[in-house]
């Protein structure tokens, strides 16, 4: 053992004051190389596996987040839409308001009647807005209905395409009164007691005539769609298209008829 010991120390000492084992040692790491990497290979392919698994994880992570980013942007872009046509819808209803001579309440519907065989919504104003019972209820297309009952904040309104509700209408380009009727289809009125000599075309307009003094005069309120005479009856089938959009207006105008503030006014000071 002293020995090998002196030995050591010997070539230790001679590879340290020269290079006579340089070759040797070079030719000695070419043979153990291949040693060193097959001892080195579970190492490196655990941390291969574990990158693998890191990736992976990191990859999840990513496309959840991306996801989620997406879902986010979708929303907004729906939100920005709905934003857009609803500024679209009040602009529209800005503008025939400004069309009107008499005095407006711009109103937005906060409910609608379950029933599917009433055709009620309920407005956003009520009699602190001096919203009364017979007032005329607009969009930006024209008459959709009218006041049938209020309360403090809200109203309920009738819309034309109720069976129960008619309005007098007169054809624009004839002048010829009529009693428009809603058919209880919101797309649809029926004109009724129109005869066959009656000078009505489809594609008439029709607006409010002002007769029975619930509406005022010349408010749209729908178009000649179909005309048939049936042989044997009085009066023919007539229906129209409703000028305003019953089924799809959000936000509406109350109409204060200067009549209707004199009385009003009148009632509140006797």
């Amino acid at each position: 053992m002293l020995v090998f010991s002196i030995l050591s120390l010997a070539l230790m000492a001679i590879d340290q004051l020269s290079d006579i084992f340089d070759s040797a040692r070079s030719g000695l790491a070419v043979l153990v190389y291949p040693i060193v990497m097959v001892a080195d290979y579970p190492n490196k392919a655990s941390e291969a596996l574990g990158d693998v698994f890191d990736s992976r994880s990191v990859l999840q992570e990513d496309n959840l987040r991306l996801e989620s980013e997406l879902l986010i942007l979708k929303v907004k872009t729906q939100k920005m839409s709905q934003l857009a046509a609803e500024n679209a819808r009040l602009r529209a209803l800005l503008h025939a308001s400004a069309k009107l001579q008499d005095k407006v309440l711009v109103a937005e519907m906060v409910g609608v009647d379950p029933d599917p065989r009433r055709h009620e919504v309920i407005l956003d104003k009520g009699a602190d807005q001096k919203v009364f019972v017979g007032q005329p209820v607009l969009d930006a297309q024209g008459l959709i209905g009218q006041v049938i009952e209020v309360n403090p904040l809200t109203s309920r309104v009738l819309l034309l395409s109720d069976q129960s509700h008619f309005v007098p209408v007169q054809v624009v380009r004839s002048n010829l009164r009529l009693i428009a009727r809603g058919t209880g289809t919101s797309r649809q009125l029926e004109v009724n007691h129109v005869q066959e000599t009656a000078d009505i075309r489809e594609g008439d307009l029709l607006v409010s005539s002002g007769m029975g003094g619930r509406f005022p005069v010349g408010y749209p309120v729908g178009t000649i769609k179909n005309i048939e005479f049936k042989p044997g009856k009085s009066f023919a089938v007539v229906t129209a298209l409703p000028s305003g959009l019953l089924d799809r207006s959000r936000h509406v105008l109350l109409v204060f008829v200067e009549d209707n503030i004199l009385i009003r006014g009148e009632a509140s000071g006797g």
